[in-house]
């Protein structure tokens, strides 16, 4: 190779080096800037909710959010001194969502899942539930999801939750089919479209208290842990939830919250759209 060749080489990988280590920079920048960066810049939490979820998230007549996941994330936000955005979606659109960057974290009674977790980070459990039966109450045979999974019956789930994914694995004769949201997969029953659904507890609870032409089937089917969802690995922000959880799960207005949407259910269902 020629002195002149060699110039332009030692030329070129001085300019390539100085390229990567700028782009480097660049990057480190960009990621050291994590959701709590971006939180106290905004002045606000921009929440990821699916309303429709009894008692954790739901709409009154005003058009407000409300429900116990709404006071947490209410909570969150007084905390970290800045406002409260909640921001409406349908279940399955919240993962992409906080993927994208649209909003900060996702509080929508979410199952903590091990394909999920490689889509998001989850928090601790903030709330305990499990997965139960709903069947028309002049349905007097039904004691068990088992009865249900014969040839000619249907069972009904709202998609992308964990309760579709329990029914897909279970359910080995009868048909499943998903609905977008747990209020049309209700509506489905009472209309006779299907012959149960299977969902969280504490949502077939509400909904027995305010239809009684329908009854729950309580007999845990599995259990699950609720936890809050941010974007993948940004481990500052699932610290400062969790530090925060072991504060508020327990206090005065955990449990004045958590009386509020799950034990006085008939002082609030006035208030719904």
């Amino acid at each position: 190779m020629s002195t002149r060749k060699l110039k332009t080489v030692m030329v070129l990988f001085l300019v390539m080096g100085v390229l990567g280590f700028v782009m480097a920079g660049a990057f480190s920048a960009d990621a050291a800037e994590g959701t709590l960066d971006r939180i106290a810049k905004a002045g606000k939490i921009v929440i990821g909710s699916a309303p429709g979820y009894y008692p954790f998230e739901m709409m009154d007549k005003k058009g407000e959010f409300i429900g116990y996941d709404i006071d947490l994330g209410k909570a969150i936000a007084n905390a970290l001194g800045v406002k409260a955005e909640f921001r409406q979606f349908e279940f399955a659109g919240l993962i992409p969502a906080v993927q994208a960057g649209d909003i900060d974290i996702v509080l929508a009674g979410m199952s903590i899942t091990g394909k999920r977790s490689l889509s998001v980070s989850f928090s601790n459990p903030y709330f305990e539930t499990g997965l139960v039966l709903m069947v028309p109450k002049k349905d007097t045979e039904t004691k068990s999801w088992k009865d249900l999974d014969k040839k000619g019956k249907k069972v009904a789930t709202p998609q992308g939750q964990t309760s579709s994914l329990l029914a897909a694995a279970i359910i080995k004769e009868a048909e499943v089919l998903h609905f977008p949201t747990f209020p049309e997969t209700a509506l489905a029953l009472v209309n006779g479209q299907v012959d149960g659904i299977i969902y969280d507890q504490p949502g077939i609870l509400i909904y027995e208290a305010r239809h009684p032409e329908v009854r729950g089937i309580h007999d845990l089917i599995s259990l699950e842990n609720m936890g809050i969802a941010c974007r993948l690995n940004d481990h500052a922000m699932i610290q400062w939830i969790n530090a925060f959880l072991f504060e508020y799960k327990g206090s005065p207005a955990e449990i004045a919250s958590r009386t509020k949407w799950m034990v006085n259910v008939q002082d609030w269902l006035k208030e719904l759209e």
